[in-house]
């Protein structure tokens, strides 16, 4: 009897030792894991914490409840550390552009895309909502022209858009909305109507003939075009993001002698809308006639303003907006030069214009709002040409954040930060400017240091910038992206 109490002893003991033990090599587990799981100086989770996260992924999305929880306990713990981790290294904000594709729709695979992005040490998210004319809304909902990016039928009330947001919170992510502005998209020609609200020059061309097949710009005048953004930009923020930028504030840009815009006709201001409202700036008849004339040629000729001299009363000079001159003897070449100007002036204040009524409804919910532009699209070319872009970044209100695309190729970080800090000089104070780089982690491509050296440079020059964004995730998983997008829904 004494021996079979002592063997109980015995047993209780070794019972204790090996709880003990356990629990201590748990507690040395659990040390070894949050050890493996600290973040470098780009907030980045080591790769076996990434491995690891991911074995969690699939297990949970596998059915098993346990496994779900711990991933859910282990995405929340990253959440945290991504949040302290971006609050005590530059910059605060770093942000990535995304597309979502149709398959991202599927059990798992959008959180298998937004694991990713935080664990690169990403905030924030651009989330392409609008762009190649459709948008990324459940074709059960979608109450604007354009197509829902998922079509398939068993998948209609699919909300990425809904998704990804609720998803990005729980990774310590900002989600923002990101559309295609000017650019409405092939789809938008088959929309009724459409056709008087498509951008024309003084040759008869829409975008079609100079962008490709994709990209269809609308006359920033145009009443239509304004109501169907509107329509579309509030349907997105009742799936309230974190933000809004607007891309494609700008004309179409041609290749070779189509970059350039240095005639009149050149210029994307004949739909019916832009044409309209120009000639509305003119002040008297005479200011209208020549305007016409000038419109339609292309030019004056020294006939045109030899009528003009005639026409009654004769004392009175042409007049349009930003031109009041009393003089009626201006010769020719001055007043095509003052017709140029207005001209050009007129292109302009169509994009910024169309810029702020877009965002309007935005910061009326007191969300941020941000403007997409790059650098160079707003030069000068020769003596009297521009960009044909005519991207008048530079007069985009102060009350947007700047996302100046500083994608710069010239060997070394060098003329990325002059984009940079070009923008840097032009804004309003208290405007936010936040550059986008265009590159990879850990290697040079295209002439363009990696990720690493841009962002050394800039922190270095421009030390007040807080924020910044990469362009893109396709870019730092191009197979993966490949695969997404070659997926399709069964």
């Amino acid at each position: 009897m004494r021996n079979l109490r002592r063997a109980g002893r015995l047993l209780l003991q070794a019972t204790l030792a090996a709880l003990v033990a356990g629990s201590i090599s748990l507690a040395q587990q659990q040390e070894r894991q949050s050890a493996t799981d600290e973040l470098n100086r780009y907030c980045q989770l080591p790769q076996a914490a990434i491995e690891r996260k991911s074995k969690l992924r699939q297990a949970a999305f596998a059915g098993n409840d346990q496994d779900r929880a711990r991933y859910q306990e282990l995405v929340a713990k990253h959440a945290q550390r991504l949040e302290r981790c971006r609050s005590q290294h530059w910059p605060q904000t770093q942000a990535i552009w995304l597309r979502l594709y149709p398959c991202d729709a599927r059990p798992g695979k959008l959180e298998q895309v937004l694991d990713r992005i935080a664990s690169r040490g990403y905030n924030q998210v651009h989330l392409e909502t609008f762009y190649s004319g459709q948008v990324l809304l459940p074709a059960s909902d979608n109450p604007t022209v354009w197509p829902s990016a998922v079509s398939h039928p068993d998948y209609a009330d699919a909300d990425l858009l809904a998704r990804a947001i609720e998803q990005g919170h729980k990774r310590g992510l900002e989600v923002h909305a990101w559309l295609y502005s000017m650019n409405f998209g092939y789809a938008y020609t088959q929309a009724d109507g459409s056709d008087r609200a498509i951008l024309r020059n003084g040759r008869g061309k829409t975008s079609l003939a100079t962008e490709g097949d994709s990209k269809v710009f609308i006359d920033p005048y145009s009443d239509r075009a304004r109501q169907q953004y509107r329509q579309l930009v509030e349907a997105v923020l009742e799936r309230q993001p974190d933000g809004v930028l607007f891309d494609y504030i700008r004309y179409p840009y041609g290749s070779g002698s189509n970059s350039l815009a240095n005639n009149v006709k050149d210029l994307w201001i004949y739909s019916e809308a832009s044409q309209q409202t120009l000639i509305r700036r003119t002040l008297n008849a005479k200011g209208r006639w020549l305007l016409e004339r000038y419109l339609e040629q292309g030019r004056l000729t020294q006939q045109n303003v030899e009528t003009l001299r005639d026409m009654p009363p004769q004392d009175e000079a042409p007049r349009w907006q930003g031109y009041r001159s009393a003089e009626t003897g201006v010769s020719r070449a001055q007043l095509q030069r003052q017709l140029w100007r207005l001209s050009v002036a007129h292109a302009a204040q169509g994009v910024v214009d169309f810029l702020q009524a877009a965002g309007q409804p935005v910061l009326e919910r007191d969300i941020p709002a941000g403007a997409v532009f790059f650098p160079k699209a707003n030069r000068t070319v020769g003596k009297n040409g521009f960009d044909s872009r005519l991207q008048p970044w530079d007069s985009f209100p102060g009350t947007l954040d700047w996302h100046a695309m500083s994608y710069g190729i010239c060997g070394t970080p060098g003329c990325i930060v002059d984009q940079a800090q070009r923008a840097v000089q032009f804004a309003p104070e208290g405007t936010q400017v936040i550059p986008a780089l265009a590159g990879r982690w850990g290697q040079s491509t295209q002439k363009r240091p990696s990720l690493e050296r841009q962002m050394q440079a800039l922190q270095y020059q421009l030390e007040q910038l807080s924020a910044l964004s990469h362009f893109a995730f396709s870019w730092q998983y191009p197979q993966r992206d490949r695969e997404r997008k070659s997926c399709q829904l069964p």
